[in-house]
C-alpha cells in the first residue's frame, strides 16, 4: 500500500456544481472562463510567485462583469472562486496534491479536445497575467517547469519549437503527472530554498586567560 495521501478536492461537489451552473449560464460573457478553465486558472494563481489584486484576476476570469442577480449572489460566486484558490494554497503548503476535475488520461485525443487542454489553457491564462513574475530571475528554469502546461494547453501548437521540445507520445505521461507538476511549481515559486547554515566559528586558541 502507498503512503501517499489521495489528491485533495479544492471544493466539494455541490460547490463545483454551483460554479459550473453559473459559469455556463448566459449571465456571463462568451469570453468568460468555464468551470474547468477557471479551476486551472485559480490553481495557477495559488502557485504564482506573487499575489495579484483580486479585481485584476476576477476581471480577467469573467472578461467583464457578470449579470449577478443581486449582491448576495455576487458574494457567493466570488467567495467560491476565492475558496478554491485558498484551498489550493492550503493543500500545496502541506505538500498535498490537488485533485483535478477530470480523468488523468487523454484517451487518444489531442489535448485541446479534452478538459485537460481547457484546464491547462486556464492555467496559462493566469501565467500571462503576470509573466515577468513567473520568468524573471530564471527564465530557462521557469520555461522548463511550465512546458508541460504549455504543451497540453493547445495554445502553442503553432509554435515551431513546441513539437521539438515535447514528444507527442509523451503527452499522456505528462497528463498523469499534472498534480505532481503543480506541486513542483509551487515548491519552486513559493518555498524559498534553504540557506546553508553558517559554519560555526572556531574559537581561537591561546586566548587570554587569567594571569
Amino acid at each position: 500500500m502507498s503512503d501517499t495521501p489521495p489528491p485533495q478536492p479544492l471544493l466539494d461537489d455541490d460547490a463545483l456544481d454551483r460554479l459550473d451552473d453559473f459559469l455556463a449560464s448566459e449571465r456571463v460573457g462568451e469570453d468568460a472562463l468555464d468551470l474547468i478553465s477557471s479551476h486551472g486558472y485559480l490553481v495557477a494563481l495559488a502557485v504564482a510567485p506573487r499575489e495579484l489584486d483580486p479585481a485584476v484576476w476576477i476581471g480577467e476570469l469573467f472578461h467583464g462583469e457578470p449579470a449577478f442577480s443581486d449582491d448576495a449572489e455576487r458574494d457567493e460566486i466570488i467567495g467560491l472562486l476565492e475558496a478554491l484558490k485558498a484551498n489550493a494554497v492550503s493543500a500545496l503548503e502541506q505538500g498535498l496534491l490537488p485533485e483535478l476535475p477530470f480523468e488523468l488520461t487523454l484517451a487518444g485525443l489531442p489535448p485541446e479536445e479534452t478538459p485537460i487542454g481547457d484546464w491547462c489553457a486556464g492555467f496559462m491564462e493566469a501565467v500571462f497575467l503576470d509573466e515577468p513574475a513567473w520568468f524573471d530571475g530564471d527564465e530557462e528554469g521557469a520555461a522548463a517547469l511550465l512546458l508541460p502546461f504549455m504543451a497540453l494547453s493547445g495554445l502553442f501548437d503553432d509554435e515551431p519549437d513546441m513539437a521539438e521540445m515535447v514528444d507527442p507520445t509523451r503527452l499522456e505521461g505528462l497528463v498523469q503527472q499534472l498534480p505532481e507538476l503543480v506541486l513542483d511549481l509551487y515548491l519552486n515559486y513559493r518555498v524559498p530554498p534553504e540557506k546553508p547554515k553558517p559554519t560555526p566559528r572556531k574559537k581561537a586558541r591561546g586566548g587570554r586567560g587569567k594571569h
